[in-house]
């Protein structure tokens, strides 16, 4: 009878153990991955806030050297927009949306136009989502590969 206890508590433990070493969750906090490198004058980045382990905000915007914010520039707007069909106001808020309700970037529809964009997303997303697992609030720096 006691062996059978004891059996059921080490089998408890070592369920509870192995559930903490796999854990994937998300930790409550501000996330945000960004850039290395600006790219033609801009530094993409990608901020969530997670609160009881689900996404509630998804950034992704990109900067200029002063901080203005790229889906802000009507001028660029209207330029990208005629020539590509899309624009940074735009695509930056599909791409947020879904990895707000994905949990992945892996997984969003790459948008026509905004393809480079796309695949910077990918990117930032994976290193804002393992910084949230981690619990890790500081900024992480990316590269392309």
């Amino acid at each position: 009878m006691k062996s059978k206890k004891l059996l059921v508590i080490f089998l408890v433990v070592l369920c509870a153990f192995c559930t903490a070493c796999s854990d994937d969750t998300l930790k409550d906090g501000y996330y945000t991955a960004e850039m290395k490198e600006y790219n033609f004058g801009w530094k993409e980045y990608v901020t969530i806030i997670v609160k009881n382990g689900e996404i509630v905000s998804a950034e992704y915007n990109a900067k200029n050297i002063s901080g203005f914010v790229k889906s802000w520039d009507n001028a660029y707007m209207k330029n990208m927009n005629s020539v590509s069909g899309t624009y940074p106001n735009e695509y930056t808020r599909l791409y947020a949306a879904q990895l707000k309700e994905n949990k992945s970037g892996d997984s969003i529809d790459m948008i026509s136009g905004a393809t480079e964009s796309g695949v910077n997303f990918r990117e930032l997303s994976k290193a804002v989502i393992e910084q949230a697992q981690k619990g890790d609030s500081s900024i992480v720096f990316v590269s392309l590969k």
